[in-house]
């Protein structure tokens, strides 16, 4: 593995990117009845504690301090840990998950998935079989991305909870990379992103959360909850700013339902600041900030105003499943994490290229070569220090943001199998 990171060209000295690699063990929780665990002993580490272990990586790619990108990249994982310990004899056991926790929690899945349709009396209860017939399959791994999903969350509250008595300051993006049982499960909330070079091919493992890829969730929020708009902002978008002069025309607009463009006359309310504005890296909610997913942010406000931006941000992240064991893995395969600083200025090839270029200057069991490949990505991205700034070689400009790089091996020496 490895791993490189560079502060935003000379913008600041404070890094606001945070990054975080650990192994976690998930130790069951204890049974509240303080009856012995059941089972045969299969899953039991570290003196007879029964659980499993998880790899980890993160970054966290913070914004209007570092506040919240350090208290994240702290206590995520063990968040993500909290969530799996009622999970640990669940994931270990390849019967359906139950649909329902009968007691104790910690009991087998197999035990819990024959429990009776009968209540106290004996009787089956008149809907009990057409209840059963409508149960929905569950697989193990939605159970992981729950827990992930959960974590986030929990993360969130603590943040909000704690950001007076521990002086955090701002939001961060959070992408996050957890390999268990086989499987990486890459979470992202946020404009971070994530790729798998497999072969040579890309395989996205996230996507950008922006003002324009969530739009319409932005938007529908604001149709249905128009107080949080404050009189000041409308939901509707326009392809720019309108006149005062323009009103009673015909103007194209689009709202939460629409992918496409119509015209509508322009009424009063169409002359308020719309909720997005901007467009790519510009593109604002509320004109204040440019990502919508993420953790922390819960003081922040429209610029002058009392309008609070937190509920239309979301902490919960995507979540995308990589099934390790499906394929034969190389030396040369990897999961490249990275935060925006890198994708502004590189794009899924350029990464692939200098992937490819840098690994295949190294021996296979060379354990330098990951972090390599992260430091050129790094340095590439940041460009050099000529007279009119940071530049790229095709003299473009490099990018003026924190970078931060994981490079995860796949296959070979030291694999995750």
């Amino acid at each position: 593995m490895g791993t490189r990171g560079v502060i935003n060209a000379g913008k600041s000295q404070h890094n606001e990117d945070q990054a975080c690699c650990e192994v976690v063990f998930v130790e069951r929780r204890p049974s509240p009845r303080g009856r012995p665990p059941s089972g045969d002993g299969s899953g039991e580490l570290d003196g007879g504690r029964k659980g499993f272990y998880f790899h980890y990586w993160a970054l966290f790619d913070g914004h209007a301090g570092s506040g919240a990108a350090v208290m994240a990249s702290k206590r995520l994982h063990l968040h993500i840990c909290e969530q799996l310990r009622d999970l640990v004899d669940i994931l270990q056991d390849p019967s359906p998950p139950p649909i329902c926790l009968q007691h104790d929690a910690r009991a087998g899945a197999a035990e819990l998935s024959r429990a009776p349709l009968t209540e106290d009396n004996g009787e089956v209860p008149s809907d009990a079989l057409p209840r059963f017939h409508l149960e929905k399959a569950v697989s193990h791994e939605s159970l992981v991305i729950g827990a992930i999903e959960n974590a986030f969350k929990h993360m969130d509250d603590q943040i909000e909870q704690e950001r007076a008595s521990q002086s955090i300051s701002g939001g961060c993006c959070a992408l996050a990379a957890v390999y268990l049982m086989g499987k990486f499960y890459v979470a992202n909330a946020g404009d971070s992103r994530a790729i798998i070079i497999r072969n040579g091919e890309i395989i996205p493992m996230s996507r950008e959360f922006t003002p324009e890829t969530e739009r319409q969730r932005l938007q529908f929020l604001a149709f249905l909850r128009p107080e949080l708009l404050g009189k000041e902002f409308t939901h509707l978008e326009f392809p720019r700013r309108i006149q005062p002069k323009e009103l009673g025309k015909k103007m194209l607009y689009r709202d939460q339902n629409m992918n496409g463009w119509a015209y509508k006359k322009i009424e009063e309310d169409d002359l308020k600041f719309p909720l997005i504005y901007g467009e790519g890296k510009k593109a604002r909610v509320m004109a204040t900030i440019g990502v919508t997913r993420g953790l922390g942010d819960h003081d922040l406000k429209v610029f002058s105003s009392n309008i609070h931006i937190k509920p239309f941000l979301s902490c919960f992240p995507e979540v995308r499943v990589y099934d390790l064991t499906q394929y034969e893995h190389c030396p040369d395969d990897v999961l490249v994490l990275g935060t925006d600083g890198l994708w502004d200025v590189t794009n899924d090839e350029e990464v692939a290229s200098v992937v490819m270029e840098v690994l295949t200057s190294y021996e296979p069991n060379d354990p330098c070569r990951y972090t390599m490949v992260a430091q050129e990505l790094v340095v590439r991205s940041r460009g050099v220090l000529k007279e009119r700034g940071w530049r790229l070689p095709n003299d473009r400009l490099g990018s003026g943001d924190d970078i931060s790089v994981f490079v995860i091996p796949l296959g070979g020496p030291g694999n995750y199998t």
